[in-house]
């Protein structure tokens, strides 16, 4: 059940990107932009964590959770870049994505079965901060959709990464792989902790 699940998930997240991707062959600027985007989430270890736990906790949830959680991550970090691009503020930027480091390590950590509807609003609260991170920060030579069709990208692979590792961990076995992934959880948290008072 969770290898079709899984499946249909990947198939589901690379037909909604393909429009994205095309961006990347059209033109110089656009294949520029949407380059300098995609580079984005993965040059942060803030935003490869927390995007990662995405798919970590997706996976835990099951169910709807594990498409629901990431596309709500995905569609709400574009608000938040939107936002970022068009130079309004939102408050506590770095401290929320720091703390979504924090919050999303503990919740993989202690495996909380939080219901689809809770778990897609936390995420999606995250996601405005980490999005406004990437979207303040597009640089002028690049054009906005193919630098927001990049930054969604890279973000919607690392959750399908992060599905994949709470997939490929639970084929230890059940306890084992389930005490694996807590530890990794802890771990992002403890990072998270670092990353919020400056120590990394």
């Amino acid at each position: 059940m969770v290898t079709i699940r899984t499946s249909r998930f990947a198939v589901f997240s690379l037909a909604t990107l393909y429009p994205a991707l095309a961006y990347a062959h059209v033109g110089v600027g656009e294949t520029s932009g949407f380059t300098h985007g995609f580079a984005h989430p993965i040059s942060g270890l803030d935003h490869v964590l927390a995007m990662i736990l995405v798919g970590i906790f997706a996976f835990q949830l099951g169910g709807r959770a594990l498409w629901l959680v990431p596309a709500a991550f995905v569609g709400m970090m574009a608000v938040g870049g939107a936002l970022g691009v068009a130079g309004i503020t939102v408050p506590f930027v770095e401290f929320g994505i720091a703390l979504s480091v924090i919050v999303l390590g503990a919740a993989v950590a202690f495996e909380v079965q939080a219901p689809v509807a809770i778990a897609a609003g936390l995420v999606g609260l995250f996601a405005v901060f980490h999005g406004h991170a990437h979207g303040a920060e597009m640089p002028e030579s690049a054009g906005g959709l193919a630098y927001a069709g990049g930054f969604m990208a890279a973000t919607a692979l690392l959750h399908i990464a992060g599905i994949g590792i709470g997939f490929a961990v639970g084929k230890i076995g059940q306890r084992v792989g389930s005490s694996v992934v807590r530890l990794i959880g802890g771990l992002a948290a403890l990072v998270g902790v670092g990353i919020l008072t400056g120590t990394l």
